[in-house]
């Protein structure tokens, strides 16, 4: 009997050794595709207006100050004070700038690989909460092919930041279960939130408050879990408290409540939209997942009962209810729903697996991938057609129609192993478009920024301020030229010129036609714009 039940101790021993590395295998295996994913041609393109450029001459500021600076605790924006979100993400470029130099790569690099860190830990938190491991894999492989993640992970935006540091903390709240110990790390996870997105936090730490409430109440009532959420917010109150004392009563009052909460920001592009903009966001890009995803509510309904049912719905449904009551909103606000959606994807996907064989899948699936498969060979044709042939969009929209075609075969003849081809084939999509020159679609919106900043640091015109006829701020456009140029209607602009003793305008042939300024000096003049003062001589 003895020796029986040590046979048996140490056979399941050498199992759970067996499972261990079976999930090191996949966590290595996960970050290294992730990695790939997120970092080639990283700095191919130049950075975005909005958060990222904003961010980008933020951390450069601090970085050019230096070490023996305070602008690491008070960061500027073009020489004004900036406290709109804790500089988190701020200290992380600049340190890269100060191993890296400034540039596109160096500038993305933090917030891609942490993001990239986000997949295997969307497959953790896939082992903590679901029974077969294939769940905790689809799970993973899905978030990491999703173009949202990837798109605005490789950003440098503090957004795919929040969503690392939101999985570190549901994955130590579940394991905390278990284990006290783990309550420290949703201290510390969640002050990183605070120190990163600010006030937002606030949001995201509801969905693990409203969890514990219906899931493990007792946790609430744990005084050790409420001191590791004390001990994680001390950076951050120590933070606001800096703030508070350097800058007084108007950051208490504008800054900290009306930045962090409303996301009111005249550096971002945000608009006043509809409740349902996020559901529309999310029938945009979240293709070819979108066609389970209607199957998938159902499903996780049905399992409400259980913790990852529970876990989903709150995680998703809260967080999604509280940021379409925010008028202002941006889509990748959406980011830390994401990793929700592609767990409760993957446990209904691992559960197709196991149907018999004679079953057939759903006729939507196969119709959805027809029709995709028809539109993505359209698109291939279409920029492969004449002289401007677009050869990179070629070959993706190629890639897609070829995944699309196989999934749908395979699907009609109800083989599994149509899953398999939807996730290699969207990756090797998604690679094929993050290598290309076409993953920063919004670029193209304006005229190129880099060679007008160029022009602007070649002149070095005396003043930090420039005045333009564009109709709206650039922050790209500040970061690379070191100067703030301000957008001004041409009543200001006329203004400016008359009053001004030498005022400098960067502006286009049309609205200089229009304006009729005199004693006007060519300075440079790049991409169809002019930087021009006041000619001293003809005044």
């Amino acid at each position: 009997m003895q020796e029986g039940s040590f046979i048996w101790s140490h056979l399941e021993k050498q199992h759970r050794s067996a499972e261990k590395w079976i999930d090191w295998l996949w966590l290595v295996v996960l970050l290294l595709a992730a990695v790939i994913l997120f970092s080639i041609n990283l700095g191919g393109l130049p950075l975005q207006d909005g958060d990222e450029g904003t961010v980008a001459r933020i951390a450069k500021e601090i970085w050019q100050a230096g070490p023996g600076s305070m602008k690491w605790l008070y960061p500027t924006l073009g020489g004004e004070p900036y406290h709109h979100q804790p500089p988190l993400m701020h200290w992380l470029i600049a340190w890269v700038y100060s191993l890296g130099g400034v540039n596109e790569f160096t500038t993305r690099l933090p917030g891609a690989i942490l993001t990239a860190i986000s997949v295997p830990l969307v497959y953790c938190i896939g082992r903590e909460i679901f029974r077969q491991r294939w769940a905790a894999i689809y799970g993973a492989l899905i978030y990491l092919t999703m173009l949202p993640v990837v798109r605005h992970g490789r950003l440098a935006m503090v957004d795919g930041v929040v969503a690392s540091f939101l999985l570190v903390m549901i994955l130590c709240m579940l394991r905390s279960r278990r284990n006290l110990r783990y309550c420290l790390g949703v201290g510390i996870s969640f002050g990183l939130i605070c120190l990163t997105k600010g006030m937002m936090g606030v949001f995201l730490g509801a969905i693990v408050l409203v969890f514990l409430y219906w899931d493990t109440p007792r946790l609430l009532t744990c005084y050790y879990f409420w001191l590791a959420i004390f001990l994680g917010c001390l950076p951050v109150i120590s933070w606001y408290t800096a703030q508070l004392l350097h800058y007084g009563y108007p950051f208490n009052q504008v800054d900290t409540i009306n930045s962090s909460l409303t996301k009111i920001d005249t550096f971002t592009f945000g608009k006043i939209e509809p409740p349902w903009y996020y559901l529309l966001e999310i029938g945009k890009w979240t293709w070819p997942w979108l066609v389970f995803v209607p199957h998938t509510l159902r499903f996780t309904w049905e399992n409400r009962n259980l913790s990852w049912g529970k876990l989903i719905i709150i995680w998703g449904g809260v967080y999604l209810i509280l940021i379409s009551l925010i008028s202002q909103k941006l889509p990748w606000y959406l980011f830390p729903i994401y990793p929700s959606l592609a767990l409760a994807l993957g446990c209904q996907l691992s559960e197709t697996e196991n149907v018999p064989f004679f079953s057939s899948y759903p006729r939507t699936w196969v119709t959805s991938f027809a029709i995709l498969a028809v539109l993505a060979s359209a698109g291939s044709v279409y920029f492969s057609w004449g002289s401007t042939a677009k050869t990179d969009l070629q070959m993706i929209f190629a890639a897609v129609a070829l995944t699309m075609t196989l999934a749908a075969i395979l699907a009609e003849r109800n083989d599994g192993q149509f899953l398999r081809i939807l996730v290699w084939g969207s990756y090797i999509a998604l690679l094929l478009l993050m290598k290309s020159n076409y993953w920063a679609w919004e670029l193209e919106a304006a005229y190129p920024v880099k060679p007008v900043a160029a022009m602007i640091t070649r002149v070095n015109p005396r003043v930090q301020q420039i005045y333009t006829s564009f109709p709206y701020h650039r922050p790209s456009l500040d970061f690379y030229s070191d100067r703030t140029i301000i957008p001004a209607s041409p009543g200001d602009l006329q203004y400016y010129w008359q009053y001004s003793h030498q005022p400098y305008f960067l502006i286009n042939q049309s609205a200089l036609a229009n304006l009729q300024l005199k004693s006007v000096k060519l300075i440079d003049q790049a991409e169809g714009w002019q930087l021009i003062t006041k000619d001293g001589n003809r005044l």
